[in-house]
């Protein structure tokens, strides 16, 4: 089922596809920092479901998302044993659609064209407020632990060998909505280091944390702000050797990509894709075999108000605002 998709088939349903986002803007609701077209009447700082089945989606194809940290070719084949027990688990066609950046991930579930998906750390308020984002689980290793960290890496031999040594010179960023890329070590470096950017350093932008370490590794890049996570698997698949770069900086844990659905999907439909997500065997499936580079190997019930506080006390210091245009 999965495997009679091409991209552009995948790209077209994406480009086609309308619903009707409902009443909510107009309802009396709380909704805290949620946008106007949702609401949040149980608290949990997430979209509720329409309690209006007119307003329920049931799509015949769900659209599948992964967050643009790397090459998305990589993913389409590592997530493709996952799509396949959820195209079982929901009785739907599974469409993974490899996004290029974060800013397109969200416009598409905001506009209706996107139902389940994995946002990185950083986007997850912005896709939670602004896009109806409803995330349930993230990846942890077998014995339960997750998360990464946030480390600043330069090449050896670039007279970079301590934080304060960026003063006067270069820190690549990814973009300004990745936690690791930009928003923490914007807060760490201001807080902890009184370092700005372009007042104490240059900041360039990769686009994406393989393409920063890559630069790194190959000089292109003086130092950069990345996801160790990322670093790990590259490392792994011989993308880079660990000899080539250094981490002058290493931060707190952070929770990993957030996964979860639209919040208009029919509440049965999006309880199947819960399960589908817990139910998963990663024994053996080419999801493990990704994975597994970083210590990966089941995914862990979790709410977007607990784990995601820190992430929003980053954006807080940052002066962030989740405003939707």
């Amino acid at each position: 089922m999965i495997k009679k998709y091409t991209l552009s088939m995948a790209a077209a349903l994406l480009a086609t596809a309308t619903f009707s986002w409902g009443p909510a803007a107009a309802q009396d609701c709380p909704r805290g920092d949620l946008d106007d077209r949702y609401c949040d009447v149980d608290g949990d700082l997430i979209a509720d479901i329409p309690t209006d089945p007119a307003q329920q989606l049931d799509p015949d194809t769900l659209i599948f998302a992964y967050t643009p940290v790397e090459d998305p070719a990589v993913y389409k084949t590592a997530w493709s044993d996952f799509l396949t027990h959820l195209e079982a688990a929901t009785g739907k066609d599974v469409v993974f659609f490899p996004v290029q950046s974060n800013a397109a991930q969200i416009e598409a579930m905001r506009s209706g064209r996107l139902h389940i998906a994995g946002f990185n750390t950083g986007s997850n308020p912005l896709a939670v407020n602004c896009a109806g984002f409803r995330p349930f689980t993230i990846m942890a290793s077998a014995d339960g632990n997750f998360g990464y960290e946030m480390e600043i890496i330069t090449y050896p031999g670039s007279g970079i060998e301590k934080v304060e040594d960026l003063a006067g010179k270069q820190l690549a960023f990814t973009s300004p909505t990745s936690n690791s890329g930009f928003k923490a070590p914007s807060a760490i470096l201001k807080a902890d280091f009184d370092l700005i950017p372009e007042r104490d350093f240059e900041a360039v932008y990769s686009g994406k944390h393989d393409n920063s370490i890559l630069g790194v590794a190959n000089k292109d890049y003086m130092a950069a702000s990345i996801a160790n996570s990322v670093k790990s698997r590259m490392i792994s698949r011989d993308v880079i050797q660990e000899g080539d770069v250094i981490t002058i900086y290493k931060s707190q844990t952070f929770p990993t990509t957030g996964f979860g659905t639209v919040y208009n999907l029919k509440p049965e439909l999006e309880e199947a894709i819960r399960n589908a997500f817990f139910s998963f065997e990663w024994e053996g499936s080419s999801l493990q075999e990704e994975f597994e580079k970083s210590n990966e190997g089941q995914f862990l019930p979790m709410t977007y108000q607990v784990f995601w506080d820190v992430i929003r006390k980053i954006d807080t210091a940052n002066g962030v605002s989740y405003a939707c245009e």
